[in-house]
């Protein structure tokens, strides 16, 4: 039988300032990426996304970012390979302790925004996540977009790893994501969601934005949860990938 982890960006709000409807997507996916204070999120609201994941049997993950609230994070920042390591570290830790502390604990981490796109073309900060990652221990899985530098820096190391793919992102020729200042960046349209969604997992490929297939290997499933229809496109992609006889499951 075919599996595939279906994981979410969540926790994405900060103070009064709320962000996605995390307790409705809890239902739909299998892991969770919590933002941990960086691009967006902070300690209450770290705790209480954790708690949800821990009420839905949901894989907790560290979503650590660039240290960029105005920006959300996506925007590109010029920092070494040391800076990079502790930042992404320091982030792990914090969620650590609030999953450990609410009786859980941390399952993958997966970098946010501008920090996983720079990754995941250059190695250096690749190494540096990767060593992040298994500098904080617990056996935890680094998640890196499919084919990218990031997943060649865990294999290296020996990391654990799961490869990345989006149902709701056009992807380019190189197997990189169409930039989000490109029009046709996001997939709006719940079918084309699925349709994606189902190609990447049961025929590991996907049609780019030029229309070339590029394959891919796609261990997990990525919907964004900041999106005017992401609850929507959760159940419409639970269901679909259920029908379709796929095992949803996150990677043990």
């Amino acid at each position: 039988m075919l599996t595939i982890d279906l994981n979410c960006d969540m926790g994405e709000g900060f103070g009064p300032w709320p962000m996605g409807k995390d307790a409705a997507l809890m239902q739909h996916i299998t892991s969770a990426n919590i933002a941990c204070g960086f691009h967006a999120g902070d300690p209450l609201i770290m705790q209480k996304t954790v708690g949800l994941a821990l009420a839905h049997g949901v894989a907790i993950g560290a979503h650590p970012g660039y240290p960029d609230l105005q920006g959300f994070g996506r925007r590109q920042m010029q920092l070494t390979p040391a800076e990079v390591y502790a930042q992404v570290l320091y982030q792990i830790g914090a969620l650590q302790a609030i999953a450990q502390a609410a009786g859980g604990r941390l399952h993958h981490v997966k970098p946010h925004g501008a920090l996983y796109n720079t990754a995941a073309k250059d190695r250096a900060l690749a190494d540096a996540i990767a060593r992040a990652v298994q500098a904080a221990g617990g056996d935890l899985i680094l998640y890196g977009l499919s084919g990218s530098a990031l997943i060649e820096a865990a294999q290296v190391i020996g990391l654990r790893h799961c490869s990345e793919v989006f149902a709701d992102r056009r992807y380019e020729r190189d197997g990189s994501l169409t930039p989000r200042s490109h029009p046709e960046a996001l997939l709006e349209d719940v079918a084309a969601v699925v349709a994606q969604a189902l190609e990447l997992v049961r025929e590991q490929r996907v049609r780019c934005r030029t229309g070339e297939w590029v394959a891919l290997r796609a261990e997990t499933l990525c919907l964004h949860g900041d999106g005017p229809q992401a609850e929507a496109f959760a159940q419409a992609l639970f269901q679909g990938l259920q029908q379709a006889g796929i095992e949803i499951t996150y990677k043990k």
